[in-house]
């Protein structure tokens, strides 16, 4: 590669290295590619499918865009700049459409991140998880009712608490449906707690880092985004939330839902905090929603979340074979495909049951040896039969991300290693690091001969540190954005992927200036915050430092729901009693739930609302502006390859910038 000088413009996504083609090469010739199952089963059902699949919100603007994934016709060879077995999920995954599961049980597939299903009763349809979009879940069921009727929907049912798994809910069901007791909502027990609360409080830092896990941003195309391991991506349309009506709380608990009859098992603490597989006994039909799909899944996401309890989630799916194993004949999840055969099926679950056990057994068995996260990354491979087993392929979760998440869950960031206990800030660092290799050219020099040899990850480290060191330094950009990019084209993880090219695009154009992941909870998830909650999400808003020296203590009496709560600034926090307006308050607001939220989300006129009566104040009104005046609004761009430069930034105080 030819050397660039400080200033040169940089280059867009370039070709695969030889490096990269000869890794590809040894995939072809490690992995059963002959195995052609999954596209049989796969395709198996398919009843209908669009020709043409771009969808829109009320504005025109496009949410979801199959069209753009038209590149992975099944059949031809992964390119260059596409790990082949990345390439066999894409394909798999772009399959779409409308698909018979077994008489009764339909699904809609390749229409969002996840699946949505319908299931046949006695007066309707029931809907299992309406994906993260209404417009998408709207589509699903209208693509539904030209092949199987004009069902009315008749039950709504949320598997678990992650948003691509009830926010297109408005789009099969109205909100005056539910509340006349016409529609009934079934979840697990404590839905609603998680399903609002998981993005609230980091959501801002959470959006930052999907746009990197899932690639919005990126172009579709063999140079960029191909697949997300569970889908093609996350759709941008209207988050929704209908809260449960009716709760699962026990495994073993039976219902009839329309006629129909579900048996569930609660697999809390695995792949989301509220978790729940369900069995038709009399179709011998299990939905085990996502601790079994086609693929590694994450026992932490790498757009953070709580580390998952990888061993609970192993006896799960130890338990699930022993509760519904002998009485199954086909299983579907809400992500991929389905599985059809009792003997495949219990393979499949034993399989990953031991998938997760292994992860688990044995980064703890390599930390009781003293082995760091780093070191237990590189050390465990799987055993040849569940590395050979598709499946168990980490196209979403990764060996070495899940064994790093296992080591944390026990023991947290440290790794025991005195010198790693208070490491120096980024720009600290790197600018020792680069003093340390002689300055700039020389640790430049090192980097271009690494690049030539294929050394992606030890260049992606040092010229790391030299764009933290000169941030404006366009040769270490391109360097460094060139390691991305081809470590992005050797990964078999979509998620890997996704966040290396995503590196590399924005070392070469910069954050995104409106960032395509939501920065915030959509109204409806905001609205379905507890007052608590809500204040503990101002709490994170506040700017200490400023606040440090504030005393501000407000009463807040809501009429509905009848709550009286005194919220307190002291010494730079914020603290919330219940129960009663504490006697130092120096101000008193009154007013409705609604009027809050019409507040916090901006979507009303607070002279208005005052005018009204809507919110009524006793006492100094300057301590209530002053509160707000502290609240940090957060970045929903900040820099994650390059340093946050931005004033007031932790790293740029220490740093001296």
């Amino acid at each position: 590669m030819p050397a660039r000088r400080r200033g040169e413009p940089m280059s867009g996504p370039g070709e695969a290295s030889e490096h990269t083609r000869a890794l590809h090469a040894a995939v072809l010739e490690q992995l059963p590619f002959e195995d052609r199952e999954d596209f049989q089963d796969a395709s198996r059902g398919r009843l209908a499918s669009d020709p043409s699949l771009v969808l829109q919100d009320a504005t025109g603007r496009v949410v979801w865009d199959m069209d753009a994934y038209r590149f992975l016709q099944v059949g031809p060879e992964a390119p260059a700049t596409v790990h082949p077995s990345l390439w066999r999920m894409a394909q798999l995954n772009s399959l779409h459409g409308l698909f018979e599961v077994v008489p009764g049980i339909y699904q809609v597939r390749g229409y969002d991140l996840s699946n949505i299903t319908f299931v046949e009763g006695r007066s309707g349809v029931i809907v299992i998880d309406p994906l993260i979009s209404s417009e998408c879940a709207a589509a699903a069921l209208a693509l539904y009712r030209r092949h199987r009727g004009e069902r009315p929907t008749s039950a709504v049912i949320y598997s678990h608490s992650h948003v691509d798994h009830f926010g297109g809910v408005k789009g099969v069901v109205d909100q005056s449906a539910v509340d006349s007791g016409e529609i009934p909502v079934w979840a697990p027990a404590g839905f609603l707690e998680h399903a609002v609360s998981e993005n609230v409080l980091a959501g801002t830092a959470m959006a930052r880092r999907a746009g990197f896990m899932f690639g919005p941003g990126l172009q579709r195309g063999p140079c960029g985004q191909v697949d997300a391991g569970i889908g093609k991506t996350t759709s941008t349309g209207t988050v929704t939330l209908i809260a449960p009506t009716h709760e699962v709380t026990a495994t073993g608990q039976e219902e009839e839902i329309d006629g129909v009859r579900f048996v569930f098992q609660l697999v809390p603490e695995t792949e989301a905090p509220v978790e729940m597989n369900f069995h038709f006994p009399e179709q011998r039909v299990l939905c085990i929603p996502e601790n079994a799909t086609h693929s590694l899944h994450n026992i932490l996401t790498p757009r953070g979340a709580l580390v998952r309890d990888a061993l609970s989630w192993s006896k799960y799916l130890g338990e699930t074979i022993e509760l519904f194993g002998g009485h199954t004949d086909v299983m579907f999840a809400q992500h991929h495909w389905p599985r059809w055969g009792r003997e495949r099926i219990i393979d499949f679950l034993a399989r990953h049951r031991d998938l997760y056990r292994y992860l688990h057994d044995q980064t703890l068995r390599l930390a009781n040896r003293g082995f760091s996260p780093t070191e237990i990354a590189a050390e465990v491979k799987l055993p040849v039969e569940l590395a050979l087993t598709w499946s168990c392929r980490g196209y979403y979760g990764t060996v070495s991300h899940n064994v790093r998440a296992v080591y944390q869950r026990y023991f947290g960031f440290f790794d025991g290693n005195p010198a790693h206990l208070d490491p120096l800030p980024p720009r600290q660092a790197a600018r020792r690091y680069v003093e340390l290799a002689g300055g700039l050219s020389p640790l430049l020099a090192q980097a271009r001969d690494e690049l030539a040899r294929g050394e992606y990850r030890w260049v992606a480290e040092i010229t790391s540190h030299a764009v933290f060191a000169d941030p404006r330094c366009a040769e270490a950009r391109e360097l460094l954005a060139e390691a991305l990019e081809q470590l992005g084209y050797q990964a078999e993880s979509a998620v890997w992927r996704n966040i290396y090219l995503v590196g590399a695009k924005e070392l070469r154009e910069g954050p995104p200036s409106s960032p395509a992941a939501r920065r915030v909870a959509s109204p409806d998830v905001a609205r379905a915050l507890s007052i608590e909650q809500l204040w503990d999400a101002l709490g994170v808003r506040l700017d200490g430092p400023r606040a440090a020296a504030a005393k501000i203590v407000i009463g807040w009496r809501f009429s509905d729901p009848q709550e009286t709560w005194t919220v307190r600034i002291e010494r730079g926090a914020l603290s919330a009693l219940s129960g009663r307006v504490a006697d130092d308050a120096t101000v008193t607001v009154s007013l409705t739930r609604a009027a809050f939220d019409t507040v916090l989300l901006g979507e009303g006129d607070l002279a208005e609302l005052f005018a009204s009566g809507a919110i009524t104040l006793e006492g100094e009104a300057v301590k209530l502006a002053e509160m707000f005046a502290l609240l940090d609004d957060g970045d929903p761009a900040f820099g994650v390859v390059a340093p946050r430069t931005h004033p007031g930034s932790p790293d740029a105080r220490s740093a001296g910038s």
